[in-house]
């Protein structure tokens, strides 16, 4: 069973949230794929992991690079798992992978001001579910402090 969070961005757009809890899944020695919805996505999200902090960067790499095996951080638009992950973010539309069970950790993270979102998030919700994985949904306060809502 996975363990399947589901983060409803509401108060702070992906770009801040996501390199917040890659950082966390990194220090905790987990490698990570991070799934985007197109090419495109992957190349902005590339650029984001280098410029978000002035101060640090994440370490990682896109599918379509030789090394992409040794990166703690794998960002792709498909369900590409080369470098061994254990635990998946899912941002921009990005479905719920068919291979779902053998993650330890799936985080589908989605923005709560586009009802389309909402609307696949919700319907991922059930498919997981009825999975058997265990499902939880975080929602961001007005400070950005995420609490368990379910």
């Amino acid at each position: 069973m996975t363990d399947i969070l589901f983060y409803h961005l509401q108060n702070q757009p992906l770009e801040r949230v996501l390199p917040v809890l890659l950082e966390k899944s990194v220090e905790r020695g987990w490698k990570v794929a991070v799934e985007a919805a197109s090419p495109e996505r992957v190349e902005a999200l590339d650029a984001l992991l280098w410029t978000y902090d002035d101060a640090s960067f994440l370490a990682h790499g896109t599918d379509r690079e030789a090394d992409a095996a040794a990166q703690p951080i794998l960002i792709t638009a498909g369900p590409t798992r080369a470098n061994g992950a254990s635990v998946r973010f899912l941002v921009v539309g990005a479905p719920l992978p068919e291979d779902a069970g053998t993650y330890e950790r799936i985080v589908l993270m989605f923005d709560g001001n586009d009802p389309d979102a909402v609307d696949r998030a919700r319907e991922a919700w059930k498919v997981a579910r009825a999975g058997g994985h265990a499902c939880t949904y975080w929602q961001q306060d007005e400070t950005g402090r995420w609490s368990k809502k379910a």
